[in-house]
């Protein structure tokens, strides 16, 4: 998939040099301390996770997927909780574009579907 750059947008991949977690109904989902926070033109920050930092036995693939005219293919997975499954709570690029091929690898988790996603020193 070939797209031409829009002159307003812009997206940057940052390396977070902090602690991030994702935790929802008081579990850890997700813990690192080398995420990745995609800044992206028009959109919140989003912290991206490593699958080494994440617990993919609570995920499980979704059908699921969008196309992104920026980023490519998401592919999106559902969390299984105690209270039961959160539908497409996290995604990924398993083919992301050029201009954002390092984020390949990593999840991003839905920030409303989960309780917290934390930053901290």
């Amino acid at each position: 998939m070939t797209v031409e750059p829009d002159a307003g947008h812009r997206i940057d991949i940052v390396v977070n040099r902090h602690r991030v977690r994702v935790i929802h109904g008081g579990i850890t989902v997700a813990d690192t301390l080398a995420a990745l926070t995609l800044v992206e033109t028009g959109n919140p920050d989003v912290y991206y996770f490593p699958r080494a930092d994440v617990n993919m036995a609570r995920l499980e693939r979704s059908a699921r997927t969008d196309a992104c005219p920026h980023k490519g293919e998401a592919s999106y997975y559902h969390l299984h909780t105690e209270d039961g499954r959160i539908e497409d709570a996290a995604w990924s690029y398993e083919v992301p574009l050029d201009a954002v091929r390092g984020i390949k690898g990593y999840l991003a988790f839905r920030l409303g579907l989960v309780d917290r996603i934390d930053q901290t020193s």
